[in-house]
């Protein structure tokens, strides 16, 4: 897959999940692109574990803690989010999704905080909105809600897989609603395989078709 695809989903603002298994390299990914941001923009990393490294000159870096000895003094990776939007972030970024905080960075993205992204674990892009739904089930939200989130709030899926070769993006796709959901449909595949929201990507990234190949 060419490079400049990418970097063209930071550039272009879009917000986007990397997604894939335990293994895959989905910090990594995300710690590169992360590095392609301006210069001149401030980005806000919200982490159980420190794990980010973006090679950038403004980087803000938010880790959670576990309570003490009493069971005090606990700041969780929610916590974080809500304290991230009161620094005025040009990119917010959740170094993995896994649990309520889903809720709160679906709707920060929703309020003109464009090209946040994070990472989630999922087996294939089209798992994704499942995936969200169930963590925003369990924050709290119905399942509409979430999706309704969702398809205002993310654009984009790159998808990684781990293989014997070493690792590869896989997939980059697209969300789009469908009724009173939101589905994933591939834009892009490392196979060659169909790719029924090639054009909307592009329209997205202001890529030409020759690009996608």
């Amino acid at each position: 897959m060419s490079a400049h695809l990418l970097r063209a989903v930071v550039q272009h603002r879009v917000a986007f999940l990397v997604t894939g298994g335990t293994g895959s390299g989905k910090t990594t990914l995300l710690s590169a692109l992360l590095g392609s941001v301006d210069p001149a923009e401030r980005i806000v990393t919200c982490e159980d574990a420190p794990e980010l490294t973006p090679h950038h000159p403004h980087v803000v870096r938010l880790v959670t803690r576990p309570p003490n000895v009493e069971g005090i003094g606990a700041v969780t990776l929610r916590d974080l989010v809500r304290q991230a939007l009161r620094m005025r972030p040009d990119r917010l970024v959740v170094g993995e999704v896994r649990g309520a905080e889903v809720a709160d960075l679906l709707a920060a993205l929703n309020t003109g905080h464009d090209g946040g992204c994070g990472t989630l674990h999922a087996n294939r892009p089209a798992e994704v909105p499942a995936r969200l739904e169930a963590l925003g089930v369990a924050a709290g939200l119905d399942r509409q809600a979430v999706h309704s989130q969702a398809a205002a709030a993310l654009a984009v899926v790159v998808h990684l897989r781990r293989t014997p070769a070493g690792r590869r993006v896989e997939e980059v796709g697209v969300l789009r609603r469908a009724g009173d959901l939101v589905a994933v449909e591939a834009g892009w595949r490392a196979d060659g395989g169909p790719c029924p929201a090639r054009s909307r990507l592009g329209e997205l990234l202001d890529v030409a078709d020759r690009g996608l190949s």
